[in-house]
């Protein structure tokens, strides 16, 4: 097992600061299921992700940039892609208003509400008609 110091690190990653953030968020990006890059040796998580850094095998500018989404809180909302913008485009051509050409349903509901009301209006002049004082 070999042994890695602070000082084989920061001749990759100056600030220790930055070290220790760089090293922490590898470190969790290990135990959740990333790759190694050199052989683990019995070594925690913290100590591999020391010495990844130590011997350059992973590129330091993604572990920047995952450990700056990791402590983001607001994420940019991604914008629709122009595919599907072209598709809700030519779903609108899909859709014709109501009443446009006077041939579509709206114009069959009103006539069937109008029938029915007719048809009610027979049927209680039957009803009265036949002696009966029944109105519905």
């Amino acid at each position: 097992m070999a042994r890695v110091t602070v000082e084989d690190c920061v001749l990759r990653v100056p600030n220790r600061f930055e070290l220790v953030m760089m090293a922490a968020q590898r470190a969790r990006c290990v135990a959740a299921g990333a790759l190694l890059s050199i052989d683990r040796d019995n070594d925690k998580n913290p100590v591999v992700a020391l010495r990844e850094i130590a011997e350059a095998t992973i590129p330091l500018d993604n572990l920047r940039n995952d450990l700056i989404k990791s402590h983001q809180k607001y994420v940019e909302p991604d914008e629709p892609e122009e595919e599907v913008v072209e598709l809700i485009a030519g779903e609108t051509a899909w859709i014709r208003p109501l009443g446009e050409d006077g041939s579509d349903d709206m114009g069959d509901a009103l006539s069937d509400e109008d029938d029915e009301d007719e048809d009610e209006e027979e049927g209680e002049e039957m009803l009265e008609g036949e002696g009966n004082d029944i109105i519905l």
